[in-house]
């Protein structure tokens, strides 16, 4: 699927930061794709982007009103609805990343039939997906993969991106869930593809390329979450990736949503996802840890990335905290 731009990123009546994060993680990764913001009354959350109305957004240039909240359930409110027909009403797209789908507000359904406008559902793949191939391709490949799911795996493919285009390096993130496909313009999300066909659709969103260009794919899950494993595995194999960096939240002692479940100890998932990427790719490496410390003070987060660089040989960085420069050096060494 692919996502107009520029955006007018949409925060609704979010109550905190938490319900606008897809807003706030397009705003932090891709001002440049943001005409600005549009609030609704009782919205706490406020991004640095300038505040417009519609007709302001418009004239701004913007292409597509891009819904940024993230509630609880997934839920269209009713207070958004008149916002949203206005939107299709002045020549706007809408993108959601929402459970529930923009087409089943009949007010929003007749706006865009009556204008012609595209309801864009990012959890819905679009389209159909071949069963993976598994032949060798050329260009390189670089997976984040996780101990446990919502460890930084997007934000570590995002910063990657942005150090290696720095450098002059042909390097592209490609977007695997929902946020990442509104901050890319473009993407599959994987956890909504059949699984028989994952791998397959993952091999054409990093399709053979020049032999310098490096594909930064954006990890879904954990191989060691029971609840997740199989897109987990899906795009190990689909990526066939070069290289691969580990993200890690180290205060957490359970699988997200799974308190009777530890997370697994780092020597063991590093073991594992080398084993069942040497599948695809035999001279598969790790080439860093990306290691979550914002629960950490900085004197502390400096502290575990050092122990943990000592233990497993490994550069380890907070992509937010010290930036991702020491894996980018062994990527382009």
């Amino acid at each position: 699927m692919t996502i107009q731009r520029p955006y007018l990123l949409f925060l609704g009546d979010a109550h905190d930061a938490l319900a606008a994060k897809t807003a706030i993680g397009v705003w932090y990764w891709r001002p440049e794709h943001c005409v600005g913001q549009l609030r609704l009354p009782g919205c706490v959350p406020r991004l640095a982007a300038p505040e417009l109305d519609l007709a302001a957004a418009v004239a701004a240039g913007a292409r597509t009103l891009l819904i940024g909240v993230a509630n609880r359930g997934g839920k269209i409110g009713e207070a958004w609805v008149p916002t949203l027909v206005e939107a299709l009403d002045r020549g706007l797209d809408i993108a959601s990343g929402l459970h529930v789908r923009l087409s089943s507000v009949p007010e929003v359904a007749e706006a865009a039939k009556r204008n012609g406008r595209r309801l864009i559902e990012v959890r819905e793949p679009g389209r159909e997906f071949p069963v993976a191939n598994a032949r060798p391709r050329s260009g390189h490949r670089l997976l984040a993969v996780g101990t446990d799911c919502s460890v930084g795996k997007m934000y570590t493919t995002l910063a990657l991106e942005r150090e290696m285009r720095a450098r002059g390096m042909q390097a592209d993130f490609r977007a695997t869930g929902q946020t990442g496909i509104m901050i890319a313009g473009e993407g599959v999300p994987v956890d909504a593809v059949v699984s028989d066909f994952i791998a397959g659709s993952v091999e054409e969103l990093c399709p053979a390329n020049d032999p310098d260009h490096w594909d930064l794919v954006e990890g879904q899950g954990s191989l060691f979450h029971p609840s997740f494993s199989g897109v987990s595995l899906g795009l190990l194999h689909g990526a066939a990736p070069d290289a691969l960096v580990m993200c890690h939240e180290p205060t957490r002692t359970h699988l997200r949503g799974l308190p009777h479940w530890p997370v697994p100890e780092l020597a063991e998932c590093l073991e594992l996802h080398l084993h069942c990427a040497r599948l695809m790719n035999p001279k598969v490496r790790f080439v860093g840890m990306a290691v979550n410390t914002s629960a950490l003070s900085e004197a502390e987060g400096q502290a575990l990335l050092a122990s943990l660089q000592d233990t497993h040989g490994l550069p380890c960085v907070d992509p937010v905290r010290t930036g991702v420069e020491p894996i980018v050096d062994v990527l382009q060494s």
